[in-house]
């Protein structure tokens, strides 16, 4: 991979660095012998830097794309569900028929959680916020799972990598029964996984709930187009989480913990927020006002995306399952005629158009959610559960490496410079 090298002059120093190439994207620059040197590299946030290599996901933010293991993800939505897509992140190729099928037998029999965890839940307050619980039940999987934790065998790395998979729903929605004051649902084995979600999150005890096959497809998708997105906060968070040899489920909740930002997973929330704001369609000329105008603090969520500088492939995917749960609910909703004002102004307004701030996933995966009838405290959540899969993914990548060390990023200190303690006269 190093056939060239870079030349660094310093202070009159020349220093070679190796020059890394991948299958596609940037090469990169190897630092890793610069300490010895007396230097390091300077790069607040990791804009330009690769923390590690892999072999899961590749995004092209300028051209538009998303692959999983190198299938594009508009394919991925359209053409296979939620558990091939797992599958495939986590193996590396996409399934045959028997495979799939075994796989969604094993993630199935998976979805149930242990009796004891459902007393965890009484330990928190109704009004607890739902990525709250799912981030402290997701650590506390690790209590019942003890004696298969050993993060160096590869048999037992994947049973943890499907139950993951299989009971993060399951807790997902537990959290939003809880926060309801309804009794907890138990997952069904003869329902898909998007249809068994939405029965636990929506069916009671005093009555038949049959799942829309729409709304099912349409969550199938959402779960699909967040299942992973390359070195984002999250998922770095993971991989330095898991860096110093962390349980996997201590690992997760880590990721769940980070993924809780309104800058990262809480997007869509954030989106949903600023639809109340506006209120009505007839605030919006005031608003895009607003947008426009550099030195008002408002800012419309959902629109452009920090890595697709041209659109996110994923938004139009999302789109499309937007419009036919709206077509298909048929909703009078002041909030959801906003968002499809919004939209139609993004796409038509020279302003928008030009610097390519179109409606992205979280604009579209938040009507969508509403739509369905699930808060916006939730919102996150199904992020999270929809992220496990690539998170675990990431992990049981970098677990597989033989040079894997723990992370420890370093600093540019500006404090004070060493000088004497004065002890206080007593």
């Amino acid at each position: 991979m190093a056939d060239r090298k870079a030349t660094l002059q310093i202070d009159g120093q020349s220093i070679e660095l190796p020059v890394l190439s991948g299958t596609a994207g940037y090469d990169v620059v190897d630092v890793r012998t610069l300490g010895k040197h007396g230097y390091f590299t300077f790069d607040p946030g990791f804009l330009a830097t690769g923390s590690c290599e892999s072999k899961i996901t590749y995004i092209d933010g300028e051209k538009g794309i998303l692959l999983h293991r190198g299938y594009p993800i508009d394919q991925l939505a359209t053409q296979a569900d939620y558990l091939e897509v797992c599958y495939m992140l986590l193996h590396g190729e996409a399934p045959n028929a028997k495979q799939y099928d075994d796989f969604k037998q094993t993630i199935t029999k998976h979805t149930m959680v242990h009796q004891g965890l459902h007393n965890f839940f009484n330990g928190f307050r109704r009004d607890a916020h739902p990525m709250a619980m799912l981030c402290a039940v997701t650590g506390a999987l690790s209590s019942f799972y003890h004696d298969d934790l050993d993060i160096h065998d590869e048999k037992q790395r994947r049973r943890s990598a499907y139950r993951l998979i299989a009971k993060m729903p399951t807790i997902a929605a537990m959290a939003y029964k809880f926060s309801i004051g309804q009794p907890f649902v138990y997952p069904k084995n003869d329902l898909s996984y998007s249809e068994n979600f939405l029965n636990m999150m929506f069916s009671v005890p005093a009555e038949n709930y049959k799942v829309n096959p729409v709304i099912a497809k349409a969550m199938d998708r959402i779960f699909t187009l967040h299942a992973d997105h390359e070195q984002n906060a999250s998922t770095s968070t993971v991989r330095l989480a898991g860096s110093s040899g962390a349980n996997p489920y201590a690992c997760i909740a880590a990721g769940v913990a980070s993924l809780w930002g309104p800058a990262h997973g809480g997007a869509n929330e954030a989106c949903l927020r600023m639809l109340k704001e506006i209120g009505s369609v007839d605030n919006i000329p005031k608003y895009i006002d607003k947008a426009k105008d550099k030195d008002d603090p408002f800012r419309l969520m959902g629109f452009g995306h920090r890595v697709y500088k041209n659109f996110d492939p994923r938004a139009t995917v999302m789109r499309d399952s937007a419009h036919e749960v709206l077509k298909e609910l048929n909703i009078s909703d002041p909030l959801l005629d906003v968002a499809m004002e919004l939209e139609r102004i993004a796409l038509e307004d020279p302003y928008f158009v030009e610097k390519k701030l179109y409606p992205n996933v979280d604009f579209y995966s938040g009507i969508i959610l509403k739509a369905i009838g699930i808060p916006t405290n939730m919102f996150t959540v199904i992020f999270a559960l929809s992220r496990t899969v690539g998170w675990i993914s990431h992990w049981h990548e970098m677990m597989g490496e033989t040079n894997q060390k723990i992370g420890r990023p370093r600093q540019l200190y500006t404090g004070e410079a060493q000088r004497e303690f004065t002890p206080i006269k007593r």
